[in-house]
């Protein structure tokens, strides 16, 4: 079987290159030296080197620890300025280590590197990136480490760009200093066709559409994140996610046309089965930090689906599945159920409590222990009974499906959390997505830093 291979820009090289690096990467002095020797060997093989930093190993968890030992309830705008010191550090302590090995580093704040987002902390979304002492600082042949994960807002704060962070703040400055590529290492060899700490026999992927790349982040994948890919996508940077550890090429993350035409040959090799008649599926994802929020006895009226929505926007609750059951009469009162991430439950519950009494709701339920397992692929679009052989393959393992969400590449089921694991495996092995073991199941995997 052959495998894929991603060009480079008319065939060369390209001229800058954007190396991020996730928290596994730079846990310790000796990673942090390792890093930085392969950001000297990118230097002198003649590319100029932005890089962008995690900060390392579980440091964000431990300031948060910090702030909760402080408060219940840590004011926003002050974790911001608490959690963005940790990439200084790593950025800090690399450019040091990439120093003494004879070549020039400068380390950079989000602010410092222009990175410009919105008012919203914690979650902060980027508005601009003005590149320009990062591009002076590459003309004067230095190598620009940026703390990732924050920026400043358009009122002069410091803000944080959520979990996993760092990854958009690579894409962002990769498609503001024109890289062609963003190469994001972590602690996998790449993106696979499931978690293989859930199932051990899932398999690298060589090339991923940005659509389906989308759809595998936003139902629970956790190498890359989402917003990340959107940026890409938008942009056109194209994704090299690799593992820090050796130098095997990893998953690219392209356009739908230039995944389709890498994949062409490993679609042509493929001897045990006729991809015309069946359908290609890319991967099965899962998540388990899902909580359900049911609202028994909602009017049956214009307006109040969007009165509960529009409070659960403003708290920036992300609301996923939903569902409203048809009353049975007019006037009757309907329920409404729908999954939030079980960290956002208890701001959801504040967001919906006025609008409980004021639409005289009579009852708010909350399940935190739900799951969701999904599958996605681009050829789902065009091969119909996909749908069928989910439900059927999670029916015969005694899988009960709570809710189900789909897209034209993705179908995704609530199903209680405990089963996860063994509808993700069911699934895997229905879709033929096996392959021989490529990772231990205890080995770390995607973990978001």
């Amino acid at each position: 079987m052959s495998t894929p291979t991603i060009p480079s820009v008319n065939g060369t090289a390209t001229d800058t290159v954007v190396m991020k690096f996730g928290g596994t990467s730079v846990a310790d002095a000796g990673r942090i030296k390792r890093a930085a020797a392969r950001i000297v060997k990118k230097r002198e093989a003649g590319q100029r080197v932005v890089v962008v930093l995690s900060a390392r190993g579980k440091e964000t968890d431990r300031l948060i620890a910090d702030a909760l030992e402080i408060s219940d309830r840590p004011a926003p705008r002050e974790m911001d300025m608490l959690l963005s010191t940790g990439e200084r550090v790593s950025c800090a302590l690399a450019a040091m280590a990439i120093n003494d090995l004879g070549h020039q580093a400068i380390s950079l704040t989000g602010s410092q590197a222009g990175i410009v987002t919105d008012t919203s902390h914690t979650k902060a979304r980027i508005l601009d990136v003005r590149a320009d002492r990062i591009l002076e600082a590459l003309d004067q042949d230095r190598i620009v480490l940026v703390a990732g994960f924050q920026g400043v807002s358009t009122a002069k704060d410091v803000t944080t760009l959520g979990r996993g962070g760092s990854d958009t703040t690579a894409v962002a400055l990769a498609a503001a200093v024109g890289a062609d590529v963003c190469e994001i290492y972590t602690d996998v060899p790449g993106v696979f066709s499931a978690d293989p700490r859930v199932e051990p026999h899932a398999k690298k992927l060589d090339v991923v559409s940005f659509e389906e790349m989308l759809e595998m982040s936003s139902s629970g994948a956790g190498v890359l994140q989402l917003r990340s890919v959107e940026y890409a996508r938008t942009h056109g940077v194209r994704i090299h996610c690799r593992s820090s550890f050796d130098d095997v090429p990893g998953t690219w993350v392209v356009s739908e046309a230039e995944a389709e035409a890498a994949n062409a040959p490993r679609t042509a090799d493929n001897t045990k089965e006729n991809k015309v008649e069946n359908p290609l599926i890319t991967a099965v994802t899962h998540s388990t930090v899902e909580a359900r929020i049911t609202l028994a006895g909602v009017p049956d009226t214009p307006g109040a689906a969007g009165q509960i929505a529009t409070a659960l926007a403003d708290k920036g609750v992300n609301v996923d599945m939903i569902i409203q059951n048809e009353p049975p009469q007019d006037g009757a009162r309907a329920d409404m159920s729908f999954t939030v991430p079980r960290d956002d439950v208890r701001a959801a519950e504040e967001a919906l409590a006025p609008v409980v009494s004021d639409l005289g709701i009579r009852e708010l339920r909350t399940e935190p222990e739900m799951g969701k397992v999904s599958i996605v692929g681009a050829g789902m679009k065009t091969h119909p009974g996909v749908a069928a052989q989910v439900f059927t393959v999670l029916g015969e393992h005694g899988i009960n499906i709570e809710m189900i969400s789909t897209s034209p590449i993705r179908i995704s089921c609530v199903v209680p959390g405990a089963q996860v694991p063994e509808a993700v495996r069911a699934l895997h092995g229905a879709f033929g997505l096996s392959g021989e073991d490529t990772i231990r199941p205890e080995q770390p995997f995607g973990e978001f830093s």
